[in-house]
Parts: structure tokens; sequence; C-alpha cells
């Protein structure tokens, strides 16, 4: 079935050009094609050349965005004692220890991102069902379990995202906000790429970047230059 699109989107879709753009053009597009009635985000979208069904091609990380994500986050912290205590000093927006696992357990979801302490993932284990399919179980990887919880909650706060590769190799996150200045979404864009090549996978052997596709929520799909972006030191 043929997907239909609205004639907004249809008129945005008329400037984007088949070609690959260079990185502060496409950054200056989403901003000119970002025009729904709502704040819409910038996205971006990496194909990769790994398979992850091979643990040693698989991607699960984070990345520090220069200039946030112009979202607000809800944390949630799962800690013992005076942990909790030091989560809510932090600006956890939950804290708790078995208490907050029961709660969670019964279907209480209202944060967007959970870190736990170690000692805490025995009895965390037990929401992986819960947890599990929205992506918010914790994991050292994803540096979301943590004994600093007050280094931890203010990085995730001030911009700090975890992503991963999934089952074809494709990477999605949003990286701002489409309002951003061009030069602010393009230093978060290039602080992706480098956490990618950063991470990347042991096994992952020929060419490693297929494809980079950036774009507003609801506007047209821009190419990146991936070889321009890459090539670009941050200043």
């Amino acid at each position: 079935m043929t997907k239909k699109y609205s004639r907004r989107y249809q008129e945005l879709a008329k400037k984007i050009e088949t070609r690959a753009y260079e990185p502060i053009e496409a950054m200056a597009l989403i901003n000119e094609t970002a025009t729904a009635k709502f704040a819409e985000s910038a996205e971006v979208h990496v194909r990769l050349g790994i398979d992850p069904k091979y643990t040693d091609q698989q991607l699960r990380t984070t990345v520090a965005l220069p200039k946030g994500t112009g979202q607000t986050i809800r944390v949630a912290v799962i800690a013992r004692g005076e942990k909790v205590a030091e989560a809510t000093a932090a600006g956890a927006d939950l804290a708790g220890s078995e208490e907050l696992i029961a709660e969670i357990q019964g279907g209480m979801m209202d944060f967007d991102l959970l870190i736990a302490t170690p000692d805490m993932m025995p009895q965390i284990a037990r929401l992986g069902r819960v947890l599990g399919p929205r992506g918010l179980m914790p994991s050292p990887k994803a540096g979301t379990v943590a004994t600093d919880l007050g280094a931890a909650i203010a990085e995730f706060k001030a911009g700090k995202l975890e992503y991963r590769a999934d089952k074809s190799g494709i990477v999605h996150i949003l990286f701002g906000k489409a309002a951003f200045a061009p030069e602010d979404l393009l230093a978060n864009l290039k602080a992706f790429q480098e956490s990618i090549d950063r991470n990347r996978p042991s096994g992952a052997k020929g060419r490693f970047w297929r494809s980079m596709y950036v774009s507003a929520t609801m506007g047209p799909s821009i190419e990146i230059d991936i070889s321009s972006l890459r090539d670009m030191k941050n200043e």
C-alpha cells in the first residue's frame, strides 16, 4: 500500500535534493522543514555495516550531547540507604529502594530513565519483563548502573543519551530540537558520530558507515555526507 503524504510534507520534500548534503547545510534544512504545529525534534538515522546477531558486532553505549537535547528527562533512581537521599539531592525525580521496585512492578512508569546502584541489580532483575521492552533496564554499558549517582544524574539531565543498533544495524536517536541553531545541531551530531567511531564493534569488518539521514520529526529525510562530517574538527 502506497504511503500518503500531506500537502505540507510534499511541499517540504521539494526543497530536498537527491544528494548527500554538507553537514551544516543539512542542519539549516532541518530548521527550514520543521513546520509542524509543535516543537519538533531533530532525528538522525544511521545504517552501519554490522550484524548485531553476533556478540562482537553489537553496539550499545552513550553519548553526551554538548548542546543538550532540549528535553526534560525524568530520572528515577533505585538505591539503598543514604544513596536514596543522595539521589534526591542530586535532582532525581523519583528515588527509592524495594518500595520503588514494587511500584514499577505494579505498573508505575512515570520516568524516562532508570538509574540503579550495583547492589540493587539482583532485585531489579525481576523487572526485566517490564523494563526490557521499553529499553529502561539499567546497564553498565549505558551508564545507568552507577555508584556516583550525582554525576550520573547530572550527565543525563544535561544531555547524555543511550543508543544502540537495532537488529538491522541501524541506530536512531534524537539529537536536539529542530529549532536549535544549525551550529548547535551540528555540534551534537558531530559528538554522536565520534561516539560511534570510538565504540566501533570489534567484529565490524569492511565498510562500517553505510548511510546517515537527518530530519525534523515531521519533515522529509536529508542525506548527510558522512565523509565531510567525519573530517570535521570540533572547535
